[in-house]
């Protein structure tokens, strides 16, 4: 009887090699859809308990409670995304037909820093600055914005059979991630915290900040209240950096316009409530459900921005933050590992 060509070794490992070389080809090939992938992971997180809640206590049929779950999500999360942005667009096409105004309001900013800093062209030098960077990143998040309904869709298509199947979604993971049931235990829990501590909370902030800076732009005379909150709420995924941008050349607008104390007092409102509203509620958020560090939503907006578009607001620090988990556990795995070969050792 003749040898086999190949030893059983040798076969796992040409088998290895295909299953990498499919898995880099489906990769790439499904790599327009990342964000979709990602959104079902955050989803699946969000609405979880909720899906088993109906199913085992409730006795909702499995089809039934997905569907019901997918709707509520639509009118909670992906309805007010579709108003913000269509007043947005309204705006922008506003500011489009009538760009006088953005002109006066430069002119007049040129003119208090000339007169009172002595750099007349304090504004231009920034325009000029920042152009590219903001061109740059406006054609990011517009680009992302036009494949937001592609992705949603498939998005739903996948939540929809994870909520279904979910028992078998679940020991499917834990079947096949290489953690033991303690470790994807902790990998589920960090998962858990992340998300909601970026999303719910998060979001939270978001609305709150947005609604105290209208709030103040009312009271201290800036047009566009309503519009600039929800910009300064989009704005405020980006911690401690997002709210400035808005109220601080609102703030020189009243200036170069001579209203000194109405500056001023949006400056003491930005910088005392809206800025410090973000701080009291993050430590009580991250006391509730989980810690993400600023500078990982820095850096995750950063990273998201130009693979997930505007989404990349919220899913690049999640991204971040879950490799994050991932290392924390790999090098706690390793050290229990070296320490076990070391007890084996002395034995």
């Amino acid at each position: 009887m003749n040898s086999p060509v190949f030893s059983q070794k040798e076969r796992n490992i040409i088998i290895l090699i295909i299953v990498l070389a499919l898995g880099t080809i489906l990769l790439y090939a499904t790599r327009g859809i990342y964000g979709a992938i990602l959104g079902t992971l955050v989803m699946y997180t969000l609405f979880r308990r909720v899906n088993i809640f109906l199913i085992e206590r409730w006795r909702w049929p499995k089809s039934f409670s997905a569907v019901i779950i997918i709707i509520a999500s639509i009118f909670i999360i992906v309805l007010p995304f579709i108003g913000i942005g269509s007043m947005l667009v309204k705006k922008a096409i506003k500011l489009q037909a009538d760009p006088a105004w953005i002109t006066q309001m430069i002119d007049a900013i040129n003119k208090f820093a000339g007169d009172n800093l002595g750099n007349p062209d304090l504004l231009k030098e920034q325009v000029e600055k920042s152009a590219a960077f903001f061109g740059g990143l406006l054609t990011t998040v517009l680009g992302g914005a036009a494949n937001v309904f592609i992705e949603v869709t498939v998005m739903y298509f996948i939540l929809y059979f994870l909520f279904v199947n979910y028992r078998s979604f679940e020991a499917g993971l834990i079947d096949y991630l290489p953690f033991d049931g303690q470790q994807a235990a902790e990998f589920a829990t960090e998962l858990k915290n992340m998300t909601y501590s970026n999303i719910v909370g998060q979001t939270v902030i978001a609305i709150v900040q947005g609604s105290c800076l209208a709030v103040g732009f009312w009271l201290f005379g800036v047009r566009d209240a309503l519009f600039w909150g929800v910009i300064c709420a989009i704005l405020s995924f980006i911690p401690l950096l997002g709210p400035p941008l808005i109220f601080v050349p609102a703030a020189l607008i009243l200036f170069s316009q001579g209203q000194t104390w109405p500056g001023v007092g949006l400056l003491i409102w930005g910088f005392g409530l809206v800025i410090n509203i973000d701080n009291v509620l993050r430590f009580i958020i991250n006391k509730k459900v989980g810690d993400i560090h600023p500078l990982i939503t820095v850096v995750g907006v950063i990273i998201g921005l130009p693979l997930f578009g505007i989404m990349g607001l919220v899913y690049g620090p999640l991204l971040l933050a879950y490799f994050l988990i991932a290392v924390r556990i790999y090098k706690k795995n390793k050290r229990l590992s070296l320490r076990k070969a070391q007890l084996e050792e002395h034995q």
